[in-house]
């Protein structure tokens, strides 16, 4: 790890102030999971450190008529023990409880959650977001059990996020603000795919701040299923989050995010589209779970992925249709 500043503000304002306007000048620090080990991997080696933990305004959990306001430092045990969570978005809930180390839960920030840098091992392993060697990919010919099955490249990681699939069901929007002004957009444009290794995997630039997550108030039948190698501590090898606003018995609009199969969120637009205007049963279930895994191209070694995929819609979308 490399000599840093450290600076711990207390407000929103200053701690934009002493961020930079190109990544490397300062790197932000709020739970500390993913960014203690960047540093002590030399893949981040910023010349200041910024811990927004102690700004009151980036935390705290409230409804307003956007809908619920969720602060960029809320961590995942906060986010789980929140009744209106619990409630209303069981998806985002059961997505957070996935993470099982109670050490984490209690550190990791929704905020990091989302910002979070890849976890493929060509990535950690120095050889950059697309792990590339001699301008050629390592991974498409080397061990890929757990890299992308959709996306086809030149990305072949998968988005670490646990939340991002469910937040992007769920319709939620993110704030981002720098010192110059603040702008809003869909989770779901938050997440990006890089075509170098010169940008980065998020929407976020390096003079701004993730500040808060805010979920529509809207009636959806929701859930979160993800599949494990093992329930300890570990990610998952697929997940899909659905939401479902439904017309009487039957599904008006439809949204099935996938998770760990692509270097971003997934949506299965063909599944989304089979679902909608029809009335659920598990045939229709189980057809939606095959559309959901349409246009899968897994590499040498993942192909199990395109299974798990289809048994985590299955059940994802079970529990949401039987919600009240």
């Amino acid at each position: 790890m490399q000599p840093f500043e450290y600076a711990n503000p207390t407000s929103l304002n200053d701690a934009l102030k002493l961020l930079g306007s190109e990544w490397g000048q300062a790197d932000v620090l709020a739970g500390g999971t993913d960014q203690i080990s960047l540093m002590k991997e030399m893949l981040h080696t910023p010349k200041r450190v910024v811990n927004i933990k102690n700004i009151k305004e980036l935390g705290g959990i409230r409804r307003s008529g956007q809908g619920l306001h969720v602060g960029a430092t809320v961590t995942f045990d906060e986010l789980a023990s929140d009744k209106q969570v619990n409630a209303e978005f069981p998806a985002l809930t059961h997505a957070a409880l996935g993470i099982s180390s109670p050490q984490i839960r209690n550190m990791g920030t929704v905020g990091g959650d989302l910002c979070q840098r890849p976890r493929c091992w060509y990535f950690r392993g120095g050889f950059g977001l697309l792990g590339l060697k001699d301008g050629k990919s390592l991974i498409p010919n080397g061990d890929n059990r757990y890299h992308a099955i959709f996306g086809g490249g030149p990305a072949y990681f998968v988005s670490a996020s646990s939340l991002g699939p469910a937040l992007i069901a769920l319709g939620a929007k993110v704030t981002l603000k720098s010192h110059t002004g603040s702008r809003t957009i869909p989770v779901e444009q938050f997440f990006v795919a890089p075509q170098n290794d010169k940008t980065r995997e998020v929407a976020l630039k390096p003079n701004e701040i993730l500040t808060e997550i805010v979920i529509p108030a809207a009636k959806v039948r929701n859930a979160t299923y993800e599949v494990r190698q093992r329930e300890a501590v570990d990610w998952p090898l697929a997940t899909a989050s659905v939401a479902l606003t439904m017309n009487g018995p039957s599904v008006a609009h439809a949204r099935i995010i996938l998770g760990h199969v692509a270097p971003t969120p997934w949506a299965a637009k063909k599944a989304e589209a089979l679902l909608t205007g029809k009335q659920v049963t598990e045939e229709l279930i189980q057809q939606a779970a095959e559309a959901a895994v349409d246009g899968a191209k897994p590499l040498s070694d993942n192909t199990y992925k395109v299974q798990l995929t289809r048994v985590a819609v299955k059940r994802a979308l079970m529990e949401a249709s039987q919600r009240a």
